[in-house]
């Protein structure tokens, strides 16, 4: 992929860095001719530092490393996107993402002509599946680096084995099926939570994962998509 550095004044080129699994816009940097070959040949997010006037790799310092899923260059060759997976916080406040303070209402109003702010969403990841990849990204950092947290509640499942953590799965489904089946709202939402945390720790357990699953899932819907009438659950 090649990108056409001669056309920018300082031969920079902005690249915005997106979470490949939630949709979410991490950051914005800028790569020379050097930072995009290291990016490409090392698979970690490298830019050209404009303050430190030097490539700077994305997590060199709190280890918070940004891994390459992809590259994608605009229709002009002058902007890139990044697909990446962070490994912690990609932002130096220790937030998820730079871009996590939204438009003042004021300023949102003259800009979209209409009153209110302007619904710039890139600081919140999906809701559903982006709220489910954080929690099972958390899950597996408690299963390979159970010192980190050596009292956690997800540390002790994984100690106690796949046994007890299967027989968790099956008593929260008990739960869950009992407060729905006695019509209480409030009650089978907070069981149904606590059997999908238990499901991803069973499946992490287990040497799978909720990519593994979500893939599962896709494949079904298109089969159904297709004209295929049988129903999800196989």
């Amino acid at each position: 992929m090649e990108l056409d550095f001669q056309k920018m004044p300082d031969q920079l080129i902005p690249a915005i860095v997106q979470d490949a699994d939630t949709g979410q816009v991490l950051m914005l940097g800028y790569f020379n001719t050097e930072a995009w070959q290291q990016t490409q040949a090392q698979g970690r997010v490298t830019f050209y530092s404009r303050s430190k006037n030097r490539l700077w790799t994305k997590g060199e310092t709190s280890g918070n490393y940004l891994q390459v899923v992809s590259l994608h260059a605009d229709c002009d060759q002058d902007a890139v996107l990044v697909r990446a997976r962070p490994d912690g916080p990609t932002c130096h406040r220790g937030t998820t993402s730079c871009f996590e303070s939204e438009v003042p209402q004021e300023i949102g109003a003259s800009l979209s002509g209409h009153p209110g702010p302007v619904p710039v969403g890139v600081g919140m990841p999906a809701p559903a599946v982006g709220l489910l990849v954080e929690l099972d990204r958390l899950i597996e950092r408690r299963r390979l680096h159970p010192a980190e947290e050596p009292g956690s509640y997800t540390v002790r499942l994984f100690e106690k084995g796949l046994a007890r953590i299967a027989q968790k799965v099956g008593e929260e489904a008990v739960e869950t099926i009992i407060d729905a089946m006695a019509g209480n709202r409030a009650g089978v939402a907070g069981e149904a939570a606590d059997l999908v945390y238990h499901l991803l720790v069973l499946l992490r357990a287990s040497g799978s994962s909720l990519d593994e699953m979500l893939a599962v899932l896709h494949q079904r819907h298109q089969r159904i998509g297709a004209g295929h009438r049988r129903p999800l659950p196989e």
